[in-house]
C-alpha cells in the first residue's frame, strides 16, 4: 500500500477514535470506571482485602496507618471490600490475620472472601451511566469501623454510611471472639435458621431483626444488621468515585478487652451486663435474672440506651 495511504488510514482511525470520545464525554459517560481509594486511619496497620469479577489487579495488600491507596474498577463491577487486622507475614509473605483472614494462607486472598467476623463494604456499580448500589454490611459480624464516601456523583441518594462505633467494646460477651478483636454475628455465634435467615425464615416475612441485630442496628444505623435490612441500608450513587475509609472517626483498640477484667465496675461494665441480659431473650435462656436488682431498672436502661444511640 503507497505510504499516502497508509498516512491517510491512521489519521482517519485517529479521528473517529477522538469523536468518539468526545461524543462519550458530552453524554456525560465515564470512560475509566470508578476510583476505589482505601484510607486508612486507624492506629495499626491492616491488610484490606477483596473480592469481585473482574479482580482490580489486587486481592490484598498492605495499608499501614495514615496512609492511602487508589484502585480502578470497570463499569458493571461487582464486589466487596474488608480489613484483615493483626496479621503475622514472614518474607515471603506467607502467613494469616486475626479477624477477616481471607483462608490464602498470604497476603493476596485469590478469590477467597472473608472469614467472619468482618464488617464488609458491598458495591454494584452500573453501566452507561446508570446508578451504582453500595452498603457496610454488618450481617457477617464486625472487626473494626469503617465508613464509605461517595465523592462527585450526578444522581441518587449518593449518602456517606457505614459504622464508625467501635462495636468490639459493646459487643455482648457471647458474641465476643477469643481475645476480644471482633464481635459476631448472631447467626455465626449460635446458627440457628431464625438469626440467619434460612430454612423456614428465608423471606422478609418470617426473618425479623433479632435482640443483637437491633443492638448492631442501634449502634450503626445505615449499616445491614441482618439480611432484610434494605430498606435503610442501601444506598444509590451514579457517576461517583468512592473512598473507603478504615478506623474513620477515632483509632479505637483492637481488642475489646480494653475494659479490664479486673477493673472496677464501670458505667459501661453496666450497660454490656443489661445487654447480655437482654440479647439471652433471645436465645431462649428466659430463667437468667437480671444481674442487678429491681429498683435499678430504670437507670440501667437509660445507660444502655445512651451508649447505644451515641
Amino acid at each position: 500500500m503507497p505510504l499516502f495511504s497508509l498516512h491517510y488510514s491512521h489519521q482517519h482511525s485517529s479521528e473517529i477514535i477522538f469523536a468518539f470520545l468526545t461524543f462519550l464525554l458530552f453524554q456525560g459517560v465515564s470512560v475509566s470506571g470508578t476510583t476505589f481509594t482505601f484510607v486508612n486511619k486507624c492506629d495499626y496497620t491492616v491488610w484490606p482485602g477483596a473480592l469481585g469479577k473482574p479482580d482490580l489487579g489486587t486481592t490484598g495488600f498492605q495499608l499501614s496507618k495514615a496512609s492511602s491507596r487508589t484502585f480502578q474498577a470497570p463499569t458493571a463491577w461487582s464486589g466487596r471490600f474488608w480489613a484483615r487486622t493483626d496479621c503475622k507475614f514472614d518474607d515471603s509473605g506467607r502467613g494469616s490475620c486475626a479477624t477477616a483472614d481471607c483462608g490464602s494462607g498470604g497476603i493476596d486472598c485469590g478469590g477467597a472472601g472473608a472469614t467472619p467476623p468482618a464488617t464488609l463494604a458491598e458495591f454494584t456499580l452500573g453501566s452507561a451511566g446508570a446508578q451504582d448500589y453500595y452498603d457496610v454490611s454488618l450481617v457477617d459480624g464486625y472487626n473494626l469501623p469503617m465508613m464509605v464516601e461517595a465523592k462527585g456523583g450526578s444522581s441518587g441518594s449518593c449518602e456517606t454510611t457505614g459504622c464508625v462505633a467501635d462495636l468490639n467494646r459493646r459487643c455482648p460477651s457471647e458474641l465476643r471472639t477469643e481475645g476480644g478483636d471482633a464481635c459476631k454475628s448472631a447467626c455465626d455465634a449460635f446458627g440457628k435458621p431464625e438469626y440467619c435467615c434460612n430454612g423456614a425464615y428465608g423471606s422478609p416475612a418470617t426473618c425479623k431483626p433479632s435482640v443483637y441485630a437491633q443492638m448492631f442496628k442501634s449502634a450503626c444505623p445505615k449499616s445491614y444488621s441482618y439480611a432484610y435490612d434494605d430498606s435503610t441500608s442501601t444506598f444509590t450513587c451514579a457517576g461517583a468515585d468512592y473512598t473507603i475509609t478504615f478506623c474513620p472517626s477515632s483509632s479505637p483498640s483492637l481488642k475489646s478487652a480494653s475494659i479490664g477484667v479486673d477493673a472496677a465496675p464501670s458505667v459501661e461494665q453496666a450497660a454490656m451486663a443489661t445487654s447480655s441480659w437482654i440479647a439471652n431473650l433471645a436465645t431462649g435462656d428466659s430463667t437468667r435474672s437480671l444481674p442487678f436488682g429491681s429498683s435499678h431498672y430504670s437507670a440501667i436502661f437509660l445507660i444502655l440506651s445512651f451508649f447505644l444511640f451515641n
